[in-house]
């Protein structure tokens, strides 16, 4: 019988640590050594997922962090690395998702009743990982020192003693506090817990690390823990993110901050979901993507997407609430291009059906009306990767579907995709061809149509490099992994966790 792959676990101090693209640098780290190795986090709160493969051969979903992880350690993404996924539909209640399955929503008080079996389920998807590979890249969720919660908390220390890991603690310095957080975090550890502590790492600092020399002398006399080392802070790293909190941590850009050919404004909305459908754009040269969240005005922008969302009723209130759905229209009467994904897309219709309360109380919700469609939200979830056909132009397109529900059109639209697997049809696109929306996340990632878009958006654009095809958005991610790997593993002292996998 084969042992068990050992285990290293990247915890943080609090929640937006860096603990995500840490433990993303070394899963390319130790795959550039020729070492097996695959992400493992035992639950994920976050409304950024991604489809894979799941148990039985079918499809399932999991955090897209595990996802970059799992790309950054070259392995085919598995739910295993993301057992269990808490998708927020309120302020108190989420989407429970079991081994990439969907089991119903919880508010918090009834999910701390079932996490002495989910912990069972994280172990058995830990087991397996570590029966298959050499070595396992285990992170965290929030601070792994959380008092209140450390009866239900199944995610830090408890997969930690169960795998015998090495902890490495992630500390940010650029939110300040830094040595507070470390030696707090160390002193609410128990005895059993802190012997796990191999290393510390401070993350995202700025500046000469020679003056921080005094501060790495102070933890380690304090702790009596070795500081790996100290990752400098980097800035368009180029990895998709766990949720959307950095979009509400960016420096965020206006209309005419930057020299652009293109600008395009994407809707933040309260429940987004699968922001990382915009990335292909953001990363566009001579594109400028300006996240919007109030009811400013869209004079001059060349397109405005709404995307994705886990509570498409709710956030419809919030548009006609904050006053964006009045800018909205003003915009499309002057001839604005508006493009919905997946919960944008049932936004754009006249109406959103839910007769099982799938998104709150059962009722019925007036969209936007800009597209002849009705959506009846349903209990079971759609999950696949797609590929197929944009019907217009013949450009190949791929990406994946989850959602809730079935969006039936009306007799004066027209699909947008046919899908090669089944020759299925998806989306929907208005007379003027100015509005249209698509259940397909990633469809910016496919080059060709991303060209073509852009050259709707601007065909008379100067910068020349926006009417050629982009680099496939795999590349990209690959050469991303590349940097960051090498930017960590010149900035931490690898022996100590060399010698937990000998």
């Amino acid at each position: 019988m084969k042992k068990l792959a050992s285990c290293i676990s990247f915890l943080g101090t609090a929640s937006d640590v860096g603990k995500s693209v840490v433990a993303t640098a070394f899963c390319r780290i130790f795959s550039d050594m020729g070492v097996s190795v695959a992400p493992f986090k035992a639950q994920n709160m976050s409304n950024n997922s991604f489809v894979v493969n799941a148990h039985n051969g079918e499809w399932g979903e999991m955090g897209r962090a595990q996802v970059a992880q799992a790309e950054a350690a070259r392995v085919t993404p598995h739910v295993d690395m993301n057992p269990v996924l808490l998708k927020p539909v309120t302020n108190v209640g989420a989407q429970v998702v079991v081994l990439g399955k969907a089991l119903g929503e919880s508010s918090a008080a009834e999910y701390g009743n079932r996490t002495t079996q989910l912990k069972q389920t994280a172990i058995d998807s830990l087991n397996r990982l570590r029966s298959e590979h050499d070595l396992i890249i285990m992170e965290g969720a929030g601070s792994c020192a959380e008092i209140n919660l450390r009866e239900r908390d199944f995610v830090n220390f408890e997969m930690v003693k169960v795998s015998n890991a090495s902890v490495v603690l992630v500390a940010d310095i650029d939110r300040g506090g830094v040595f507070a957080q470390v030696i707090g975090t160390l002193d609410l550890l128990s005895p059993e817990e802190r012997r796990h502590v191999v290393g510390i790492i401070i993350n995202r600092f700025r500046g000469d690390v020679a003056l921080f020399q005094d501060g790495i002398r102070f933890i380690e006399e304090r702790s009596n823990i070795p500081v790996l080392g100290v990752i400098p802070y980097l800035t368009d790293i180029g990895i998709d993110g766990e949720d959307a909190v950095m979009l509400d941590t960016a420096n965020l850009k206006s209309f005419g901050s930057a020299p652009a050919a293109v600008h395009v404004a994407a809707v933040h909305l309260p429940h987004i979901s699968n922001f990382t459908d915009v990335a292909p754009l953001e990363k566009s040269p001579g594109v400028l993507v300006t996240w919007i969240k109030s009811a400013v005005s869209l004079d001059g922008y060349d397109a405005v997407i709404l995307p994705g969302t886990k509570n498409v009723r709710g956030d419809l209130a919030w548009l006609r609430n904050v006053g964006l759905d009045r800018t909205l229209a003003r915009y499309i009467e002057q001839g604005g291009l508006v493009v919905g994904i997946c919960g944008g897309y049932q936004m754009l219709g006249k109406k959103v059906y839910d007769p099982l309360g799938i998104e709150g109380d059962a009722g019925t919700t007036y969209g936007l009306g800009y597209l002849d469609t009705v959506t009846t939200l349903s209990s079971e979830k759609m999950l696949r990767q797609r590929k197929g056909i944009w019907l217009s132009s013949g450009v190949a397109v791929s990406g994946y579907e989850i959602h809730h529900g079935e969006t039936r059109l009306g007799p004066s639209l027209s699909p947008l995709i046919q899908f090669s697997q089944s020759a299925e049809l998806d989306g929907a696109m208005n007379a003027s061809g100015r509005i249209w929306g698509t259940y397909l996340h990633g469809i910016f990632d496919s080059p060709d149509f991303l060209r073509d878009f852009l050259k709707l958006l601007a065909p008379d654009a100067r910068n020349a490099r926006l009417h050629e095809t982009p680099t496939d958005a795999a590349v990209l991610r690959e050469l991303a992994y590349d940097r960051l790997a090498a930017t960590v593993l010149e900035s931490v002292c690898m022996t100590p966790l060399l010698e937990r996998i000998k």
